[in-house]
This record gives C-alpha cells, structure tokens and sequence, in this order.
C-alpha cells in the first residue's frame, strides 16, 4: 500500500481543513488507517482511527469533539475534517495503514505511511 497525504495549509485558529490520504492498491479496504502527528521537537503521536469498513472510530483526548476520522474505500482514501483548530494542533500530519480488521491506536501497529502534510493555526 502507498499513501498520499494531502490537504495541508495555513488556517487561522478556530478555523477548518481537511486532510485527505489517498491510497493505492485494491485491498485497501482490508486496512486499518491512522492518523499521526508531530510538531518541532515532540514526538510523533496518535490523532485518530479508523478500521477497514470505517464502522469503528477511536480519537485522542486532545482532538475528540473537534476531529472526524472517515472513510470512503470506493475512492481508496481516508478524510480527516478538523474544525476548531487550535495553534497545538501545528504539526505534520501523517497517514498510516496496516492490514488489519482492528482499530489500531499506535505508531508501531502500522507498517505502511504517507510523507506527511503541514498544517500550521495562527493564533
């Protein structure tokens, strides 16, 4: 599986984007997606989830009411609508997928990534 993530930008805080990871390969909708990010100088870390029919979803504490993980296995690609977005929210964003029914929640559950997207808030 190869991934692109997409949709990165400039957003004023309170503001909204939308990441897409577009993926090839007909099995992709065997796999688990996650979404990751890392700002300057920290450690990468777990935004959101999804597993292969996109029936189960898992967020982290710091962006659950404000981030919707989705997916459409028809298009091959994953969305992550991000609303409210804060200047912590800063950071590169990655997708990531593992052959898998589960929901997985940790970088090392993941085999296949994406290069990453920036997405920078002004306060």
């Amino acid at each position: 599986v190869q991934l692109q993530a997409s949709g990165g930008g400039l957003v004023q805080a309170g503001g909204s984007l939308r990441l897409s990871c577009a993926a090839s390969g007909r099995t992709f909708s065997s796999c688990a997606i996650g979404w990751f990010r890392q700002a300057p100088g920290k450690e990468r870390e777990f935004v959101a989830a999804i597993n292969w029919s996109g029936g189960s979803t898992y967020y982290a504490d710091s962006v659950k009411g404000r981030f919707t993980i989705s997916r459409d296995n028809a298009k091959n690609t994953v969305y992550l609508r991000m609303n409210s977005l804060q200047p912590e929210d800063t950071a590169v964003y990655y997708c990531a997928a593992r052959y898998s029914m589960a929901v997985l929640t940790k970088a090392s559950d993941y085999e296949y990534w994406g290069q990453g997207t920036q997405v920078t808030v002004s306060s």
